[in-house]
C-alpha cells in the first residue's frame, strides 16, 4: 500500500506541540510534504529557532508516521522556524518587530544588564534576528559589555525621514542611552528628558525586521518604565532577582507594576542570578552566598516560570568588562546556561502569543 499525503497529515494530526497544546497540522506547522516510495519528507515550522522541544517534536513526528502510516517509512524532517507575534498589524511603532521583551529588576546590582546582553546574544545564536536597547539611564553599561564604547549611532535618511541607525555588533543591533555621553560624563536628566530620549530610540530608530527586541530597563519602577509601555506594545517582561530576601522584596514591586490593570504586561518568568558560587578547584561544590532558591520560591508564589538559575562565575564578569560577553565564549559551561535561558524565554513568548490577547500600547491618564 502506497504512502499518501493525506495519510501523513492524518498521522501528524496526532502530534501536539507540547507548549501550545494543539496538533501540528491545525497549527499549520507542517509544510512541503514530499513522498517517494517509502521516503517521506516534510518541513516542520517551529514557533522560534530557540525551541527547546525541537528534538522531542521531531521524534514524535517520526513515531506517528511509522505507527499510523508505515513502519518501514524513511522520514526526513527539515526544521525551520517562524517566530510568532501578537503585535497589532497596523502599529506604527516598531511595525517590523515581532516581540518586545523588557528585562527589569526591583533593585540595582542584581546583574540585569548582564542578563539582557547574554540573553540577546543567546537568542541571536539560535538564528533569531535580535535587537538590544539599553534604557538604563542610571547606569548604561551595555556599551562596555558589547565593546561599543566611543561608538555613536549614525543618522540616515530612510523614506524621506531622518532615522537613527542602531550600531551592529556581534550580529545584533544595539542602541544605548550611554551613546549620548562620554563614558566618564555624568548624565543628569530630569524624567521628561530621559523619557524623550527613550521615545526617540523606539520611534525614530531604524530597527528593521526583528524577532525579538530586548530592552534593558533601569532598576525600580518609574518614568522610564511608564514611558516604555506607553510608547511601545511590550510582549512580556523578564524579571531578574538574586536569592536573598531583600532582593525578592523589591522584585515583587516590579512584578506588581506589570500586573497593574492599566499596564497589564505579562511577566514571562523569573531569572535568579548569582544563585551560587563554585570555586574552580571544587567545581562540584556549591556555596549559596546570597541564600538558596529565593527565585524558585518567588516564581512558585506568583505562579510564574523560573527561566534560569545562574551561578556566580568569574568569566561572566571578565567577559562583561572586556566587551566579550560569556555567551560568545564557547569553552565556558555558563554559556550553555544562557542558551537554556534563551530557549525558555522564547518558549514563554510563544505560549504567551498563543494564549493571550494581542499586545497594545498602554494608555495611562493622570
Amino acid at each position: 500500500m502506497s504512502i499518501t499525503k493525506s495519510a501523513v497529515l492524518k498521522a501528524l494530526s496526532y502530534v501536539d506541540d507540547p507548549d501550545l497544546k494543539k496538533d501540528l497540522v491545525s497549527l499549520k506547522m507542517i509544510d512541503n510534504i514530499q513522498i517517494e516510495g517509502k521516503k517521506v519528507a516534510f518541513t516542520l515550522i517551529l514557533t522560534t529557532p530557540a525551541c527547546p522541544m525541537k528534538e522531542q517534536i521531531k521524534g514524535a513526528c517520526v513515531t506517528a508516521i511509522k505507527h499510523f502510516v508505515d513502519k518501514e517509512a524513511e522520514v526526513n524532517i527539515e526544521v525551520t522556524s517562524q517566530v510568532t507575534t501578537k503585535r497589532q498589524g497596523t502599529s506604527k511603532v516598531l511595525p517590523n518587530v515581532k516581540n518586545i521583551i523588557a528585562v527589569a529588576s526591583g533593585k540595582g546590582g542584581v546583574g540585569k544588564s548582564t542578563v539582557s546582553v547574554n540573553l540577546a546574544l543567546a537568542l541571536a545564536k539560535t538564528g533569531a534576528n535580535v535587537g538590544l536597547l539599553d534604557a538604563d539611564i542610571y547606569g548604561p553599561s551595555i556599551p562596555m559589555m558589547m565593546d561599543l564604547e566611543g561608538r555613536r549611532p549614525e543618522i540616515a535618511v530612510v523614506n524621506g525621514k531622518h532615522r537613527i541607525m542602531p550600531v551592529e555588533q556581534y550580529g545584533i543591533k544595539t542602541l544605548s542611552i550611554g551613546f549620548l555621553a562620554e563614558a566618564s560624563q555624568a548624565v543628569v536628566w530630569r524624567g521628561p528628558m530621559a523619557s524623550s530620549a527613550l521615545r526617540q530610540f523606539i520611534t525614530e530608530a531604524e530597527w528593521g525586521d526583528l524577532d525579538y527586541l530586548i530592552i534593558d530597563l533601569p532598576p525600580g519602577t518609574g518614568d522610564i518604565h511608564l514611558t516604555l509601555v506607553q510608547t511601545a506594545p511590550v510582549t512580556g517582561a523578564v524579571v531578574v532577582t538574586t536569592p536573598q530576601d531583600i532582593a525578592k522584596a523589591d522584585v515583587v514591586k516590579a512584578i506588581n507594576m506589570f500586573a497593574i490593570p492599566q499596564i497589564n504586561v505579562p511577566v514571562l518568568g523569573i531569572v535568579e542570578n548569582m544563585s551560587w558560587f563554585s570555586p574552580p578547584e571544587l567545581p562540584d561544590k556549591k556555596y549559596y552566598l546570597f541564600g538558596k532558591e529565593g527565585g524558585r520560591k518567588l516564581a512558585a508564589d506568583y505562579q510564574l516560570p523560573l527561566l534560569a538559575e545562574l551561578p556566580i562565575v568569574e568569566s561572566i564578569r571578565v567577559g562583561g568588562d572586556k566587551g566579550k560577553p560569556v555567551v560568545l565564549q564557547q569553552q565556558e559551561a555558563i554559556a550553555e546556561a544562557y542558551l537554556s535561558l534563551a530557549q525558555m524565554t522564547a518558549q514563554q513568548v510563544a505560549i504567551r502569543n498563543a494564549a493571550q490577547a494581542p499586545t497594545e500600547t498602554v494608555k495611562i491618564t493622570t
